[in-house]
């Protein structure tokens, strides 16, 4: 991350006043714009973002006050902040490291600008008036949690610790506290706060659907409403059933004795073992219906079916009568036996 010199991007020294900042501004990019520079637009356009960059923190006094009181230690507080937005959250029991990465969508600004001035007082848009005092909506913020068969069948709830970033709740968000950085988020005005939550699992969700946690997402900005977080559903693999919409399927193995006699075998469901028949004279790998037995439908009444693949096992080890009783068998069967 390599530190911007906005005073001389602007051409401009230190104690300029605000109006001359802006005056400097308006004639850079009069002179940069890239529809005035047809010959070379790709370098009009990078000088145009960096004056644009350089303006969007010298034009601010909130930002412009940041910038002056990062000075010479700004290359502290950078590893501070990287230091501090790479973090190790628990999900479920399991431990996880992430990478925060910058606010919001990327503006084409630099690095050194997302650390340290994307969260404070950013124009929304051209048109929008600018100032602290103005109420925004927090970020809404996105994760995931694992969850297995088991919690998608009962629901319930579930409790999911995770570390999320949040705006600073010493400086509030503008990095500055007296006159110096601030000791807690070390200048970017955002930190990583632990938060643990009661989720409410809804019976049936399905793998990739989200879950919405309303009010519980970034903190809104000079009174503004919180922002949402919404947790992504990730289902784990069973290792007895699977899932196909709102159906589960199960291979059952079961004796030769069961496919060609027929007979009574227990099957395991999530809501426990359940009888089942299997007709005499079963081919092997037939799949046999238990209605209902499947998932709740999230939206609907009911649930979907459970199908259970029979999987033939020959016996093994055959004594000596039993060689002879399967080759008489197989004598009848071939039309040599009386």
């Amino acid at each position: 991350m390599n530190f911007k010199d906005y005073y001389s991007v602007l051409g401009v020294p230190k104690n300029t006043a605000e109006k001359d900042i802006k005056s400097a501004y308006r004639k850079l990019a009069r002179k940069w714009h890239p529809d005035a520079n047809l010959k070379n637009p790709k370098e009009a356009e990078e000088k145009f973002k960096e004056i644009s960059e350089a303006y969007e923190v010298l034009g601010d006094p909130e930002k412009r006050k940041k910038y002056d009181v990062l000075g010479p230690n700004w290359q502290q507080a950078a590893q501070q902040a990287e230091q501090q937005r790479r973090y190790r959250t628990n999900i479920n029991g399991e431990e996880f490291e992430f990478d925060l990465g910058g606010e919001g969508a990327p503006t084409g600004f630099s690095d050194f600008f997302e650390t340290f001035f994307s969260g404070v007082g950013r124009r929304q848009t051209a048109q929008a008036p600018r100032g602290p005092g103005r109420a925004r909506r927090g970020q809404d913020l996105e994760t995931t949690i694992d969850l297995t068969l088991r919690d998608i069948y009962e629901g319930g709830t579930k409790a999911v610790s995770l570390q999320i970033e949040d705006i600073c709740p010493r400086c509030h968000g503008t990095g500055t506290e007296d006159g110096h950085l601030c000791p807690q988020c070390h200048g970017t005005g955002r930190v990583v706060l632990t938060k643990r939550f009661e989720v409410s699992i809804p019976r049936g969700i399905g793998d990739g659907q989200r879950i919405r946690l309303a009010g519980q997402g970034g903190a809104g900005i000079n009174g503004g409403p919180n922002g949402d977080l919404y947790l992504i559903v990730q289902l784990q693999d069973d290792p007895t059933y699977k899932r196909k919409g709102d159906d589960l399927y199960v291979d059952l193995p079961v004796s030769i004795y069961d496919l060609l006699l027929g007979g009574d075998v227990n099957v395991p469901t999530l809501s426990g073992q359940v009888a089942m028949t299997i007709p005499a004279g079963t081919q092997n790998n037939r799949l046999l219906r238990l209605s209902g037995r499947g998932i709740p439908k999230v939206k609907g009444k009911g649930s979907g079916d459970q199908y259970v693949r029979l999987i033939g096992q020959l016996p093994q080890n055959l004594s000596d009568k039993e060689k002879k009783l399967f080759k008489e068998l197989a004598a009848l069967r071939n039309g040599k036996g009386s």
